[in-house]
Parts: structure tokens; C-alpha cells; sequence
């Protein structure tokens, strides 16, 4: 949450990352998104509502995320929707999207 800390690559992938983790991740996101460039969530317990959470970041303007990797998680169209609303709020900087 430090906003001298500028972490471009964030992988995290199969790390059975809890809710609980999950929103204190996306806490710490939308304090600082700017740098952030790479994230990977993927193989991880991430239902709709954690996604719904990371959107959140994905919506802020600051954010210059390139490359989002959420494959083998658990949410549903509900959070898919909820993804291409994000993505159509900020489209400008994300290059490679990553649902499988």
C-alpha cells in the first residue's frame, strides 16, 4: 500500500489464495494502481465476488494494467460481466486478457 512501492508484475498463480487474502490484495490495488502492470490470479479460488473486488481497480482511471490473467478461476458470466464492464470503462491499456 506504500505508494513509493512500484511493483509492475504481480503472478500469484496457484496460490489458493483465500477471500479474505483477496480483498486485502485488491485493497492494496486500489491504493496504488498505477504501476501495475502484469497481474496473474489464475488456478486460483476466485469466485464472482472477489472478482467483482479486483474490477474495481480495473474501473479506476489510474490504472495502466497491461495483461490480466484470471484462467482455471471459479467465477461464472456474472463475473465475466462484470470483467467487460471494467474493460469498457478503462479500455486504453489492457493488451492481453487471459479467462480460459
Amino acid at each position: 500500500m506504500n505508494p513509493q512501492f512500484k511493483l509492475e508484475k504481480l503472478h500469484l498463480s496457484d496460490c489458493s489464495i483465500t477471500k479474505k487474502q483477496s480483498l486485502i490484495l485488491t485493497s492494496a490495488l486500489k491504493s496504488n494502481p498505477s504501476h501495475l502492470r502484469e497481474l496473474d490470479l489464475s488456478e486460483n479460488n476466485l469466485g464472482n465476488t472477489e472478482v467483482k473486488h479486483l474490477c474495481a481497480v480495473l474501473k479506476d482511471s489510474h490504472c495502466k494494467l497491461e495483461r490480466l490473467r484470471l484462467s482455471y478461476c471459479d467465477m461464472t458470466d456474472e463475473g465475466c460481466s462484470d470483467v467487460t464492464s471494467a474493460l469498457k470503462s478503462n479500455p486504453s491499456h489492457l493488451r492481453e486478457l487471459d479467462l480460459s
